[in-house]
């Protein structure tokens, strides 16, 4: 059964949502990747743009993306709840925030792809710049594309 078609994409604009996204982020990044948490839960959220992805109203992923100069954002924090992955559900998250972004007239995006990532970003139109590096313990490669 393909899932995204009942899947929904909001802007996050209440706490109760937040607290719903960190609860992914959590189980994704800190629990699942080992990512410490004082380098998941940071002060970028605050002013970060957030989505989250609900199927039939239960929270299974989230992304979030900053400003990051007058034209460019950044995008980050993406995680889909492991039973819901390679469904479409993060492809839909990446698309809204994309889609805000143009919206909100940025014109590249940049982000920092995991190695096992760098796949599913390659289809959405990202491309790869530079080499590997380390971020949080996990091999990642920064890519971009214009919006």
């Amino acid at each position: 059964m393909n899932e995204s078609s009942r899947v929904k994409v909001i802007a996050i604009v209440s706490p109760a949502d937040m607290q719903r996204a960190w609860a992914i982020r959590r189980r994704v990044f800190i629990e699942e990747q080992n990512v410490p948490e004082e380098i998941e839960m940071d002060t970028d959220d605050a002013h970060a743009f957030h989505a989250l992805a609900l199927l039939d109203g239960a929270a299974i992923g989230c992304g979030r993306m900053l400003d990051h100069g007058a034209t460019e954002i950044k995008i980050g924090r993406m995680a889909v709840l492991p039973e819901f992955r390679k469904t479409g559900v993060g492809a839909l998250i990446l698309r809204f925030l994309i889609d805000r972004a143009r919206t909100r007239g940025f014109r590249k995006a940049t982000l920092h792809a995991q190695l096992s990532a760098e796949g599913f970003y390659l289809k959405e139109g990202f491309s790869p710049i530079g080499g590997v590096f380390d971020e949080a313990g996990i091999a990642h490669r920064k890519m971009e594309r214009t919006l």
